[in-house]
């Protein structure tokens, strides 16, 4: 509690340590945060406003990440990386989305996603883990390509995909209605339908693909907020891939979703929205204790309705915090501390039985972002309409929590729907029969309709077994 956060050679004017779980941390990510922070002084912010205003990718920003070894986090140390856990992890894209850059932020958890998907597979693959190898001395930034322009959010439904065995390798096509670093990352995991497709949705297979084998047009890329991310249309057309470019065995990409791909994702995403929330409530409280009304003698911080508004939105937010950290430990704890030699074996995916609890993060991060962001504007008033106070800029950054996929709507039926009914009832690439419907629609149906609609299927299967 003692330990004073610095900002640069000041101390820092918003929320001081005090106000962090730092008993959470180690010594080693203590310090880790300490050299991000300052990071994020000197070089992480500045480039987020430049980013914001001219669209530009927080390439530089990476760059920056990876003179501390940032891009290899969860890198085994035996492969030159930090070898860091979940926890810390959590800690990293909190501390950049706050201090920093969101845009940043959100590049570097969907390029935590890609990394923790290639190291569950990278055992026996040369070339992931070559590239695991080189990540921070190349500045070999990664991201994940999973959506789909058919199914929106529901990204778990590739139907715009296809990969088939082509001589000792395979040829891919995917396309993708929102990759973030679409055309920036140096390396992409892709999911696709398994080569030798039939029809059913549930057989995924995961990529690797490389800069040039992607097209883009980032150039189109217009939103709301979190300017720097460059999220759009990708297109991997055809692409003759090597062998080694299938990342784990064919069939392999709804494990790897919900062992990696989702657990990565949606709890450093609801790091990154604590970020942001706690990035407005630091402004405001630097805001309000500086600002005076010379008519009344008091600055805005003296009013008890300011001192609400801050204090609700800090405990809000360290609920928040308090759920993604939990979720960061409990992940630990199932996996010995990040550790990746479990996964060897294919069918060890301790991850996967949590998947549940990384909805309820997401959902309550970027919930409390879309308050929170509004809140601290109200608390600074006109002064935190403005560009120049920041504000603006994390209030538009943050309301892409709510509809980034899968979104808030799909998670909260995703939760009630499984807590009621049970999670078969999810029924994530619509194959099981609704009975109950089915019969109760049919119970409408005069004899007529209900002759008409058995020829109907008759004929439907007949046609079925000629062709």
């Amino acid at each position: 509690m003692s330990d004073v956060k610095m900002w640069g050679a000041q101390e820092y004017w918003g929320l001081g340590f005090e106000w962090d779980p730092q008993w959470l941390l180690t010594p080693a990510q203590k310090e880790l945060q300490k050299k991000l922070i300052a990071l994020c002084e000197t070089t992480l912010r500045a480039n987020a406003i430049e980013s914001d205003q001219k669209y530009i990718y927080p390439r530089k920003n990476f760059e920056a990440l990876a003179t501390l070894g940032l891009l290899g986090l969860n890198v085994p140390k035996e492969l030159g990386g930090l070898g860091e856990n979940h926890v810390c992890a959590a800690m990293v894209v909190e501390t950049i989305a706050r201090y920093g850059c969101p845009s940043t932020a959100m590049c570097y958890t969907m390029h935590l996603g890609a990394t923790a998907a290639a190291l569950l597979r990278h055992h026996h693959n040369p070339v992931l883990t070559d590239i695991l190898k080189r990540i921070d001395k190349d500045v070999l930034i990664g991201t994940l390509s999973y959506s789909d322009p058919e199914t929106g959010s529901h990204f778990w439904y590739p139907i715009s995909s296809k990969a088939e065995a082509f001589g000792d390798g395979w040829k891919v096509t995917k396309k993708a209605s929102w990759t973030t670093s679409g055309g920036f990352a140096d390396w992409y995991i892709i999911q696709t339908t398994s080569p030798g497709f039939s029809g059913d949705y549930s057989d995924l297979s995961c990529f690797l693909v490389t800069k040039d084998q992607v097209k883009s047009n980032p150039a189109e890329w217009d939103g709301l907020g979190l300017h720097g991310n460059q999220s759009g249309p990708i297109q991997v057309e055809n692409a003759i891939l090597r062998k080694e470019a299938l990342v784990g065995p064919i069939g392999d990409g709804a494990k790897s979703n919900d062992e990696v791909v989702d657990p990565f994702f949606l709890t450093f995403t609801g790091a990154c929205w604590n970020g942001v929330s706690l990035a407005t409530i630091d402004i405001a409280k630097r805001h309000t204790t500086r600002k005076t009304h010379n008519d009344v003698g008091m600055r805005v911080a003296d009013y008890p309705t300011i001192q609400d508004y801050v204090g609700e939105a800090i405990m809000d937010t360290t609920a928040c915090r308090a759920l993604v950290y939990q979720m960061a430990a409990a992940l630990d704890q199932v996996t010995s501390n990040c550790d990746w030699s479990i996964h060897e074996d294919l069918e060890v995916l301790p991850r996967s039985k949590m998947l549940h609890w990384c909805w309820q993060v997401k959902f309550a991060c970027s919930k409390n972002v879309t308050h929170i962001v509004d809140k601290m504007m109200h608390a600074t008033g006109g002064t935190g309409y403005r560009p120049a106070l920041e504000i603006e800029r994390y209030l538009r950054d943050g309301k892409a929590g709510w509809v980034m996929g899968p979104t808030n709507e799909v998670i909260r039926q995703f939760v009630g729907k499984a807590s009621l009914l049970g999670f078969e009832s999810l029924d994530y690439w619509n194959k099981s029969i609704n009975e109950r419907v089915l019969n109760n629609e049919i119970k409408k149906m005069d004899d007529d309709e209900k002759r008409a609609f058995a020829e109907k299927l008759l004929s439907e299967v007949k046609t079925a077994k000629v062709a």
